[in-house]
C-alpha cells in the first residue's frame, strides 16, 4: 500500500492520502485521545506522541502534531499506523457518540447555509486537509467550527472572514457576521 502526504495551509498539520475511501459518508474531529475512543484508528494514532488532533475526510486524513516536534520523526509511525489498519478494514469506522441525534429541525435559512457550505466551501476545505461544520445561526451571526487542519490554521481567520463570510451574506441578506467557534 502506497500512502502520499501532502503539506496544508497549516505547518503543524499534514494530510495523509490512503487512495481509497477513508469515511463512506461525513467527517470525524478527534481534539483529543479521549474522543478517538470512538475510532480504533485515531486512538492508534494518538497513541503515536506528539499527536495533537486526527481528522478523517471521505478520502484523507489529517494529522496535527504539538509544534515542537518534527515530521521526520511522527510521519513514518502515523504511515505504519494508517497502512497497518487498512491491511485489515476497507474504511474508517467511527461509533456515534451516546445521545447523539442529527435529526434536528432547521430553519429555511440554515437549510440554505448548510447547503452553501456542503455545496461550495467543504470541497475546497477538504483539498487542504480541514472540514468546516455548521453549527447554528442566531441574531444574524453564523457560528462555524473549523476542523482538521483549518482548526489552528493561520490563515483561517481570513479564509472565514474574507472567504465564507462574504459568499454567505451574499446569497443570504440575512447573515451580518461569520464566527468560529
Amino acid at each position: 500500500m502506497f500512502i502520499q502526504t501532502e503539506e496544508t495551509p497549516n505547518p503543524a498539520t499534514l494530510k495523509f492520502l490512503p487512495g481509497k475511501v477513508v469515511m463512506v459518508s461525513g467527517t470525524a474531529d478527534f481534539p483529543t485521545f479521549e474522543s478517538s475512543r470512538r475510532a480504533p484508528l485515531a486512538q492508534k494514532i494518538f497513541s503515536i506522541q506528539d499527536v495533537r488532533n486526527v481528522f478523517f475526510g471521505s478520502d484523507f486524513i489529517s494529522v496535527t502534531k504539538n509544534e515542537t516536534s518534527s515530521w521526520a520523526v511522527l510521519k513514518p509511525s502515523i504511515l505504519g499506523s494508517i497502512m497497518e489498519y487498512f491491511m485489515v478494514h476497507d474504511h474508517v469506522s467511527v461509533r456515534e457518540e451516546e445521545g447523539f441525534s442529527s435529526h434536528e429541525e432547521l430553519s429555511e435559512i440554515e437549510q440554505e447555509i448548510k447547503e452553501l457550505l456542503e455545496t461550495r466551501v467543504r470541497p475546497a476545505v477538504a483539498m487542504d486537509g480541514g472540514d468546516i461544520v455548521f453549527q447554528r445561526f442566531e441574531n444574524g451571526i453564523v457560528y462555524l467550527q473549523m476542523q482538521g487542519a483549518c482548526s489552528g490554521c493561520p490563515s483561517s481567520s481570513a479564509t472565514l472572514k474574507s472567504g465564507i463570510e462574504n459568499m454567505l451574506k451574499h446569497y443570504i441578506p440575512e447573515i451580518e457576521e461569520v464566527r468560529a467557534i
